[in-house]
């Protein structure tokens, strides 16, 4: 999840805070859209805060 954060921070010149709040708001966005998605996109995250340490 940090190198998703941290391209953001880069490449679109967001805070930390302001990319892992954009981060959330894509997560949710997806999961109420596609509910189906809703499981996998917990698994994704999930995974990625356990690679980053979280």
């Amino acid at each position: 999840m940090n190198e998703l954060i941290e391209k953001l921070t880069k490449e679109a010149g967001l805070t930390p805070e302001q990319a892992q709040k954009a981060v959330t708001t894509i997560a949710n966005f997806v999961k109420e859209k596609f509910p189906m998605l809703g499981g996998a996109v917990d698994q994704i995250f999930a995974a990625g805060a356990q690679e980053d340490g979280q």
